[in-house]
Protein backbone atom coordinates (compact mmCIF):
# COMPACT_ATOMS: atom_id res chain seq x y z
CA UNK A 1 0.00 0.00 0.00
CA UNK A 2 1.16 3.02 -1.27
CA UNK A 3 1.48 6.64 0.93
CA UNK A 4 -1.35 8.93 -0.02
CA UNK A 5 -0.68 11.00 -2.88
CA UNK A 6 1.65 8.32 -4.34
CA UNK A 7 1.21 6.45 -7.17
CA UNK A 8 3.30 3.59 -8.26
CA UNK A 9 3.80 2.54 -12.34
CA UNK A 10 5.35 -0.28 -14.30
CA UNK A 11 4.17 1.31 -17.80
CA UNK A 12 7.74 1.83 -19.33
CA UNK A 13 6.06 4.94 -21.40
CA UNK A 14 5.72 6.51 -18.16
CA UNK A 15 9.32 6.05 -16.65
CA UNK A 16 10.52 9.35 -16.99
CA UNK A 17 14.60 9.20 -17.82
CA UNK A 18 15.59 12.63 -16.99
CA UNK A 19 13.76 12.70 -13.12
CA UNK A 20 15.92 9.03 -12.89
CA UNK A 21 19.26 11.25 -14.39
CA UNK A 22 19.11 13.54 -12.11
CA UNK A 23 19.02 11.50 -9.34
CA UNK A 24 21.51 9.16 -11.08
CA UNK A 25 24.48 11.40 -11.77
CA UNK A 26 24.98 11.73 -8.30
CA UNK A 27 24.25 8.36 -6.66
CA UNK A 28 27.82 6.35 -5.03
CA UNK A 29 27.24 3.76 -7.77
CA UNK A 30 26.94 5.95 -10.82
CA UNK A 31 28.56 9.58 -10.81
CA UNK A 32 28.19 11.46 -13.67
CA UNK A 33 26.34 9.12 -15.92
CA UNK A 34 25.41 10.85 -18.98
CA UNK A 35 21.65 11.17 -19.61
CA UNK A 36 21.92 9.32 -23.12
CA UNK A 37 23.19 6.19 -21.02
CA UNK A 38 20.03 6.46 -18.46
CA UNK A 39 17.73 6.54 -21.03
CA UNK A 40 19.07 3.77 -22.80
CA UNK A 41 19.46 1.53 -19.72
CA UNK A 42 15.76 2.49 -18.84
CA UNK A 43 14.46 1.81 -22.57
CA UNK A 44 16.61 -1.94 -22.52
CA UNK A 45 14.88 -2.40 -18.83
CA UNK A 46 11.97 -3.28 -16.94
CA UNK A 47 11.22 -0.14 -14.60
CA UNK A 48 8.96 0.86 -11.77
CA UNK A 49 8.85 4.33 -10.75
CA UNK A 50 7.11 6.07 -8.34
CA UNK A 51 5.23 9.51 -8.81
CA UNK A 52 4.40 12.12 -6.37
CA UNK A 53 2.20 14.97 -8.05
CA UNK A 54 3.68 15.39 -11.26
CA UNK A 55 7.45 14.40 -10.30
CA UNK A 56 9.16 10.78 -10.25
CA UNK A 57 10.58 10.24 -6.98
CA UNK A 58 11.81 7.01 -7.06
CA UNK A 59 12.47 4.21 -9.62
CA UNK A 60 13.85 0.79 -9.25
CA UNK A 61 15.36 -0.77 -12.73
CA UNK A 62 15.69 -4.65 -13.59
CA UNK A 63 17.50 -5.92 -16.66
CA UNK A 64 15.97 -9.70 -17.52
CA UNK A 65 15.59 -12.48 -19.60
CA UNK A 66 12.26 -12.99 -18.12
CA UNK A 67 12.93 -16.85 -17.50
CA UNK A 68 16.27 -17.30 -15.48
CA UNK A 69 17.71 -14.35 -13.82
CA UNK A 70 17.07 -10.77 -13.30
CA UNK A 71 19.63 -8.40 -11.74
CA UNK A 72 18.11 -4.84 -9.87
CA UNK A 73 19.69 -1.65 -10.28
CA UNK A 74 19.78 2.06 -9.61
CA UNK A 75 16.80 1.81 -6.88
CA UNK A 76 16.21 4.90 -5.56
CA UNK A 77 14.17 6.97 -3.67
CA UNK A 78 14.43 11.05 -3.76
CA UNK A 79 15.28 12.35 -0.21
CA UNK A 80 12.48 14.41 0.50
CA UNK A 81 10.28 11.28 0.11
CA UNK A 82 12.46 8.29 2.07
CA UNK A 83 10.76 6.77 5.12
CA UNK A 84 7.02 6.50 3.28
CA UNK A 85 7.94 2.91 2.67
CA UNK A 86 8.41 3.60 -1.55
CA UNK A 87 11.36 1.42 -1.62
CA UNK A 88 9.28 -1.46 -0.40
CA UNK A 89 6.04 -0.44 -2.53
CA UNK A 90 8.55 -1.02 -5.65
CA UNK A 91 10.42 -4.27 -4.46
CA UNK A 92 6.93 -5.94 -3.15
CA UNK A 93 5.77 -4.99 -7.07
CA UNK A 94 8.44 -6.42 -8.39
CA UNK A 95 8.35 -9.92 -6.12
CA UNK A 96 4.90 -9.98 -7.28
CA UNK A 97 5.12 -9.58 -10.93
CA UNK A 98 4.02 -12.92 -12.54
CA UNK A 99 6.53 -12.40 -15.36
CA UNK A 100 9.80 -12.07 -13.05
CA UNK A 101 8.43 -14.99 -10.33
CA UNK A 102 9.73 -18.73 -10.72
CA UNK A 103 12.98 -16.56 -11.88
CA UNK A 104 16.30 -19.04 -10.75
CA UNK A 105 18.41 -16.16 -9.69
CA UNK A 106 17.98 -12.00 -8.81
CA UNK A 107 21.12 -10.35 -8.14
CA UNK A 108 22.10 -6.52 -6.92
CA UNK A 109 24.91 -4.73 -5.20
CA UNK A 110 24.11 -2.59 -2.37
CA UNK A 111 26.53 -0.53 -0.38
CA UNK A 112 24.00 0.50 2.43
CA UNK A 113 20.54 -0.90 1.99
CA UNK A 114 21.21 -4.88 3.32
CA UNK A 115 18.03 -4.10 5.79
CA UNK A 116 15.73 -3.59 2.99
CA UNK A 117 16.32 -6.10 0.82
CA UNK A 118 16.40 -8.72 3.61
CA UNK A 119 12.72 -8.30 4.53
CA UNK A 120 12.23 -9.93 0.38
CA UNK A 121 14.58 -12.79 1.53
CA UNK A 122 17.45 -11.24 -0.32
CA UNK A 123 20.97 -12.49 1.30
CA UNK A 124 24.55 -12.08 0.87
CA UNK A 125 26.09 -14.42 -1.92
CA UNK A 126 26.38 -17.87 -0.11
CA UNK A 127 29.43 -18.32 -2.16
CA UNK A 128 30.98 -15.02 -3.08
CA UNK A 129 33.92 -17.27 -4.37
CA UNK A 130 31.81 -17.78 -7.62
CA UNK A 131 31.24 -14.40 -8.61
CA UNK A 132 33.11 -13.09 -11.23
CA UNK A 133 32.98 -9.43 -12.14
CA UNK A 134 34.68 -7.34 -15.48
CA UNK A 135 34.69 -3.62 -13.72
CA UNK A 136 35.34 -0.75 -16.11
CA UNK A 137 35.55 2.67 -13.27
CA UNK A 138 36.14 4.93 -16.28
CA UNK A 139 32.85 4.12 -17.80
CA UNK A 140 31.32 7.21 -17.00
CA UNK A 141 34.01 9.63 -17.03
CA UNK A 142 33.53 12.56 -19.14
Amino acid sequence: MLAEGYTLTDDQARIDAAAAHAYLTRAYWSPGISADIVARAIANSHCVAIGHGSDQVAMARVITDWATFAYLADVYVLEDHRGRGLSKAMLAHLHADERLKGLRRWALFTQDAHGLYEQFGWRVAEHPDRLMLHDNPEAFAA
